[in-house]
């Protein structure tokens, strides 16, 4: 099992705690990003891969070598929905788990308010990553990984 960052946009929080989860359980952890990621120095387990700079770059490269059994860190749902379909268990920055029930509801909604925003609406942005953002998603990825590998040991 690999645990990926899609870390373009990952806050640092987020990339604090994979680390930190790399660290306490043995865990391949790849941050994928177009440009540099400083990485802990005491972890060789955590790699970085520098993808080209365009867009969807580094959600093609997790998208392709993402397998079966890994987790991925996302806020992007088409690479969540694409991850989904391939058996990855993702969850996004703020703790929610993409899942085969709920990511092509993620999924509608995300194109609905794209479709919006190119007829000129103002649909505002996330709002700020916070305190309850980070607990919720060092639970999930707690969770995530607890099940993950207890899997794997049965």
């Amino acid at each position: 099992m690999k645990l990926w960052i899609d870390a373009d946009a990952a806050p640092r929080e987020v990339k604090e705690l994979a680390f930190r989860a790399a660290r306490r359980l043995g865990l391949d952890t790849v941050l994928v990003a177009n440009q540099r990621v400083p990485l802990p120095l005491d972890t060789p387990l955590v790699t970085a891969v520098r993808v080209e700079g365009g867009p969807d770059v580094a959600d093609r490269y997790i998208a392709e070598h993402a397998g079966p059994g890994d987790v991925a860190v996302t806020a992007d749902i088409p690479l969540a929905a694409a991850l989904v379909e391939k058996g990855v268990c993702v969850i996004d920055p703020r703790g929610e788990e993409y899942t085969a029930e709920n990511v092509g509801e993620r999924l509608s909604v995300r194109d609905f308010m794209d479709r919006m925003r190119m007829e000129g609406m103002t649909t505002g942005g996330p709002r700020p990553y916070g305190a309850k953002d980070r607990q919720a998603f060092a639970a999930a990825l707690d969770r995530v990984l607890t099940r993950m590998l207890g899997g794997r040991r049965g």
